[in-house]
């Protein structure tokens, strides 16, 4: 049975539009620009920071956030940027009795945003709080440690193939991909994205009612 749902942040929770409309104005490049090239280097299955290269020979990103930072122009996300169907998922899922974590690749700072927010989990966390990223096994380790359920009782919630759902499959968690933002949108026809141990979702609002019904079934066998 499922006892324990996961979230991923970045495209599960957060809609991540703004905060690269952000980068493409730093960059002071054309926002649709921006977001072709990003289309691009996604399709060819690079990594989105290469994006930042295409603009910017020897873009660093560290040092870049940095100046953003001491600019007043920090990567912020807030209320307004969660998919508003986040909070009602969240808090069915709480409801039911499930234990509901949050834990993605993302910032020290996003994970003092996110508890800020006073959103339904049990747990909030960052790649850097644990100081391990994904689609590194040892993320998930650390996932199936700071969870009090087994791994199988576990389902992890991401938008992403490589970073989510394939290595959380492969630490022995269930897994959920939500076909929503770039990388789910140009990954959703994968195979991987097919596979029985995964579910594929357009919508938190459907996570409920599917785990309920995978519950009853795992139940009665």
């Amino acid at each position: 049975m499922i006892r324990a749902v996961v979230f991923d942040v970045g495209e599960c929770l957060v809609d991540e539009t703004r905060v690269f409309g952000a980068w493409a104005d730093w960059l002071g490049v054309p926002r649709h620009t921006f977001s072709a090239v990003f289309g691009a280097v996604l399709a060819r299955g690079g990594d989105h920071r290469e994006v930042f290269q295409v603009f910017r020979p020897g873009f660093d990103l560290a040092e870049e956030q940095t100046k953003r930072e001491a600019a007043g122009r920090a990567d912020r996300f807030g209320e307004d940027d969660l998919y508003p169907d986040v909070r009602p998922a969240l808090g069915a899922l709480r409801a039911a009795g499930l234990w509901v974590g949050i834990v993605g690749n993302q910032p020290g700072r996003a994970g003092a945003l996110l508890r800020s927010m006073d959103l339904p989990a049990d747990m909030i966390a960052t790649s850097d709080d644990w100081g391990v990223s994904k689609p590194d096994a040892a993320f998930f380790q650390a996932v199936a440690r700071e969870t009090p359920h087994r791994p199988e009782e576990i389902l992890y919630v991401g938008d992403r193939l490589d970073n989510d759902i394939r290595p959380a499959i492969a630490a022995g968690f269930r897994a959920a991909l939500i076909v929503r933002g770039p990388w789910a949108i140009i990954q959703r026809d994968d195979p991987d994205a097919h596979r029985p141990a995964t579910m594929r979702i357009a919508s938190l609002a459907e996570l409920p009612g599917r785990i309920a019904a995978f519950n009853r079934g795992a139940g009665s066998r």
